[in-house]
């Protein structure tokens, strides 16, 4: 039962005769291999709106729920209008007496002007008709601008969506006193996406437009690749980072406005050793391979330590430890020890 603690005993000299352990081998080739960093990135809608009220008053209708989809000019919330349509319509009740007035001094200053151009009625009679005209013309002019003003104003009471998008969080209920510190809701458009990344200000002098960034879920799957297309000039004082953004389509089953995923920024790509991750073996914390040495016609296992970068797909890159030509050993490498005889299985 405790043969797999076992420690095999010590291989005897190469060419004593003695049957290797049959292994199979990956012969190590050099492999463009990317080298890269991973960041938290937060995806950002380019046209997403906080909507806050323009006046004070106290909700009476929420209109939508929260990720409801809206139109351009669409209502949203209503805040209680009857203070404002009472003083639209004292506005407009003023525009009309104004009105009535100013009809009537249009017409009295067409009738002074005959009776003057006749000689009918003197100078002084048809400039006071004038005088007259021209107060009716300005107070009606004035009523008319503050009742439009009182009606733009009440315009304000309903919330309408900015453009076409997706309603956001709802912190308000129908009966809220709202001002316009008051935030209502959010409206996001969830197209022409950005994914918002903080690069480390040690890395500044390696950021340059067009780096190529791939958005990984939690799972390190491939959500989409990108490129930089913006470098803001400036460190964020509060992170110590460098703002930099990649372009993203809106995809609702992947990816959305505010999610934070995964994202990679490739440096460069070198061509480097790449080993099958069933090859390495670890102890104490250090990353060992067995490579296949030839002596004298006879097949060995021998222990080399590795240094190990970054995985591709089933592969580890290997910054140190290998040459390009190396046979690795990839198959029963919990069975070998250093200098054990081993026979090379035919490659598949």
């Amino acid at each position: 039962m405790a043969l797999g603690c076992q420690k095999p005993a010590a291989p005897p000299a190469a060419g004593a005769g003695m049957q290797g352990l049959p292994v199979q081998t990956s012969t190590v080739a050099l492999t463009p291999v990317p080298q890269s960093s991973e960041y938290v990135a937060t995806i950002k809608s380019r046209r997403s709106a906080t909507l806050q009220p323009q006046v004070d008053g106290r909700l009476t209708e929420i209109s939508v729920q929260s990720g409801s989809r809206v139109k351009a000019g669409q209502v949203i919330m209503t805040i209680d209008p009857l203070h404002q349509q009472a003083s639209l319509n004292s506005a407009a009740a003023t525009e009309r007496q104004k009105k009535a007035l100013y009809d009537y001094n249009t017409s009295e200053i067409e009738r002074q002007k005959k009776l003057f151009d006749a000689g009918i009625t003197s100078r002084d009679v048809y400039e006071q008709a004038q005088q007259a005209y021209s107060n009716a013309k300005a107070d009606y002019e004035s009523a008319s601008a503050a009742s439009k003003t009182q009606e733009e104003q009440l315009a304000y009471y309903t919330v309408r969506a900015p453009f076409d998008g997706v309603v956001g969080d709802i912190p308000v209920h129908v009966g809220d006193y709202v001002s316009s510190t008051t935030m209502l809701t959010t409206v996001d458009e969830n197209k022409d996406l950005e994914a918002y990344i903080y690069v480390p200000t040690e890395r500044a002098s390696q950021v340059r437009m067009g780096l190529p960034v791939e958005l990984l879920d939690t799972n390190e799957n491939l959500l989409q690749k990108s490129r930089i297309d913006f470098i803001s000039p400036q460190v964020d004082s509060t992170l110590q980072g460098i703002l930099v953004k990649a372009p993203v389509s809106a995809t609702a089953d992947i990816l959305r406005n505010a999610q934070l995923v995964k994202a990679r920024v490739i440096w460069s790509t070198a061509p480097m050793a790449v080993v099958p991750v069933l090859a390495v073996t670890r102890q104490g914390g250090q990353s060992f391979v067995f490579v296949a040495q030839e002596q004298g016609g006879h097949w060995s296992a021998h222990q080399v330590a590795v240094t190990l970068g970054d995985t591709v797909g089933n592969n580890y890159s290997v910054t140190a430890g290998l040459n390009s030509g190396d046979k690795v050993i990839v198959s029963s490498t919990q069975f070998l020890v250093n200098g054990m005889p081993v026979m090379l299985l035919p490659s598949h």
